[in-house]
């Protein structure tokens, strides 16, 4: 019997903003997964009194010419941004293709979406190397794929890659991490995706990118929390950006100087924990303070709750989109739809996703789409 899928919508209704902190905008909910806003407000009619101590002028004679009408004010266009959870073509996942010789076959379901997207942003968790040896399916913390992933990737749509993760120097020969991690970076170079949150130095794993579309520039930087393998940058060492405080000003302000909008990509949190730490809470609360108009974190490999920080939105973790996991709650996660319109944060969605253990992604069937839903929903009120 052939396999139906569902695509369930969250709609967010917050006060939001997007550079510049007076801006802001109400976001509605509707049914059927419809989006839409609230209409501008009429304003009352304002009636000037009438002098009754003087007459009325005469009607003119002449005919009067007709003012010039003012053209009528468009909306900014609008830009969609898409980002997904983990992304780890490794161990089961790599097996799997290497028996199928299809490289494309995780995201066969969900390309369409992703391809519909202005821009689609993943989270990227392990190497592409030729260098590091294959593991095969089995269960290690060496997660290595073959450089041709990163062809499938562009193919399905994907622009941008946050690879400040704590798998990205995986290789599992001693001494070769920063040889696999700069094969990794190069491999998304030769397909055109963009990557951010590392570097041959801090200096430039703290450097955003930018993405433009419809006048509007984006600037993403990522940072990571988590350490595996001398994976962070330093002065003279190749690494991700580390999240810390002054880390955190650092990246904003470089982003800031140079886009209209801030979208900042931690890499946090424990694994396994539908509700955000303490520590997780406290450094969004930081990222925010320093500028951020959206914060869209990841690695906890469940989806976590979100909220919203003077009025900027913070998604804690978006669960795994590819990876081999068997566990249910690895395999469900949720692609996230956020559009802006201009620099205005208008609306954002969810569009849950189940993934299967050799990593091919199918839009959640209804009764799991629900239950993702809410466990997302449940997480987000602990933090209300």
């Amino acid at each position: 019997m052939k396999r139906r899928f569902s695509r369930f919508y969250l709609i967010g209704l917050l006060l939001l903003r997007a550079c510049s902190p007076s801006q802001s905008s109400f976001l509605a909910p509707s049914s059927k997964a419809i989006i839409t806003k609230l209409s501008t407000p009429i304003l009352p009619q304002t009636i000037s009194p009438i002098s009754t101590t003087q007459p009325a002028p005469p009607a003119p004679t002449d005919p009067q010419p007709t003012p010039p009408s003012s053209p009528t004010p468009t909306s900014p266009p609008i830009t969609t941004l898409l980002f997904t959870g983990n992304i780890v073509p490794a161990r089961c996942v790599q097996a799997a293709i290497d028996a199928s010789q299809n490289y494309d076959y995780p995201y066969e379901e969900v390309r369409h979406v992703i391809q519909a997207a202005d821009f689609a942003i993943g989270t990227f968790n392990a190497t592409l190397s030729q260098i590091a040896p294959r593991t095969g399916c089995v269960r290690t913390y060496v997660l290595v794929g073959d450089p041709q992933n990163a062809d499938a990737l562009a193919r399905a749509g994907f622009d941008a890659m946050s690879v400040a993760t704590n798998h990205i120097k995986d290789c599992g020969i001693s001494s070769c991490g920063d040889q696999a991690f700069f094969e990794t970076l190069a491999n998304f170079q030769r397909v055109g995706i963009l990557t951010v949150g590392a570097g041959k130095d801090e200096s430039s794993a703290l450097q955003p990118i930018v993405l433009s579309a419809n006048g509007v520039r984006f600037g993403i930087v990522s940072l990571g929390q988590l350490e595996q393998g001398g994976v962070f940058a330093e002065a003279n060492k190749p690494g991700i950006a580390r999240l810390t405080d002054e880390n955190i000003r650092r990246a904003i302000q470089l982003a800031r100087s140079i886009c209209d909008v801030v979208i900042f990509m931690p890499h946090w949190g424990p694994e396994d924990q539908a509700t955000p730490t303490w520590i997780q809470r406290n450094l969004a609360q930081k990222i925010v303070a320093a500028g951020a108009d959206l914060v869209v974190g990841n690695h906890t490999h469940v989806v976590q709750g979100y909220q919203t920080l003077n009025g900027v939105l913070v998604f804690y973790g978006l669960g795994n989109f590819v990876f081999d996991q068997d566990l249910t709650d690895h395999q469900q996660g949720v692609i996230l739809l956020v559009r802006f319109q201009g620099k205005q944060l208008l609306d954002f969605s969810f569009l849950p996703t189940h993934v299967d253990e050799d990593g091919r992604v199918h839009f959640a069937e209804q009764t799991e789409a629900a239950e993702i839903l809410h466990r997302i929903e449940t997480a987000s009120q602990n933090l209300r």
